[in-house]
């Protein structure tokens, strides 16, 4: 993106303030996020949603349902609003231009990630705040999903594509595609069926939650938030924070979701970024190394 078809939505946002700077963050797979500078000091973020910004395919073999579907402006806003309606913290929005543009809050104070390796005592205290603002979501009253189908069986048919899309790719997983299969079934036979759903993110890592200036957490990359199993929320939580996850328990979880759920992840997380690695993502070895990780998880549950 350059500064054409910014100076309309900036000057409705903030009025006269001419840009300084402007460059693409990195890490954004869907989405472009850009820092704009203005003169005389401040900053904001510029998200684009557009084709040329994604460097995923138009459609992959992982998009089941709601899972991998949330994309696009309309989606950011009505997540933003449901979320804020919640009481979770996400960022302001400030304007908006064309049909793919929102001008959004710029968060000053780094990631959670980067906060729980700099300051446990802070991280210990916004990892509290984030367990408040998660339990809001995950114990939302009377919220029912906008998909006929079950839970549990949308996941299982992530976990099928998920499973012959790694073993396609990685010799170690298609050794074992029989077993894995076989896991995959036996799991969810062992699932009863459940009414109660919550609110949830749906990649909720320390990298997608930023800290501002009062030290509360602000939750990103929302668009795939859902009405959804808690577990499948838990699930990436448990793998993402690791030795800080037991302080963001919200709800009692069911363990043969869990145990579903886990193993859906970790083929997910061997396929994903697999599949991302076929366009021009310029991050390779990250994601490799998520993809190498996710392996050994994969087979361990075998």
């Amino acid at each position: 993106m350059d500064h054409a078809g910014l100076d309309e939505p900036i000057r409705a946002a903030f009025g006269d303030r001419p840009l300084t700077g402007l460059h693409r963050l990195k890490g954004g797979t869907s989405k472009g996020v850009y820092r704009l500078a203005f003169a005389g000091g401040g900053t904001c973020l510029a998200y684009r949603w557009h084709p040329d910004e994604s460097f995923w395919p138009v459609q992959t073999v992982l998009t089941v349902g709601p899972l991998g579907a949330g994309t696009g402006r309309a989606v950011f806003l009505d997540r933003h609003d449901r979320l804020r309606a919640l009481g979770v913290r996400v960022p302001i929005v400030f304007g908006l231009g064309g049909t793919d543009l929102a001008l959004v809050e710029d968060l000053p104070g780094g990631s959670l990630e980067a906060l729980l390796a700099h300051d446990a005592a802070a991280g210990r205290e916004a990892l509290a705040r984030l367990r408040d603002q998660l339990t809001r979501m995950h114990t939302a009253p009377g919220v029912r999903p906008d998909h006929p189908e079950p839970c549990e069986e949308i996941v299982a048919e992530r976990g099928r594509r998920a499973l012959a899309e790694a073993a396609r790719r990685v010799p170690l997983i298609s050794a074992e595609q029989d077993r894995l299969g076989y896991a995959l079934r036996t799991r969810l036979a062992s699932v009863r069926p459940r009414r109660r759903h919550g609110w949830v993110h749906g990649e909720l890592g320390p990298d997608h939650v930023l800290m501002d200036a009062a030290g509360e957490p602000v939750l990103i990359d929302i668009e795939g938030a859902m009405i959804f199993d808690v577990e499948w929320e838990h699930a990436f939580l448990e793998l993402r924070f690791g030795a800080d996850y037991p302080a963001l328990h919200t709800v009692e979880l069911d363990p043969a979701r869990m145990a579903l759920y886990r193993l859906v992840q970790y083929l997910s997380l061997v396929a994903g970024p697999l599949l991302l690695l076929d366009g021009d993502f310029p991050d390779r070895g990250p994601m490799l190394q998520i993809a190498e990780w996710n392996t050994e998880r994969v087979l361990a549950e075998v």
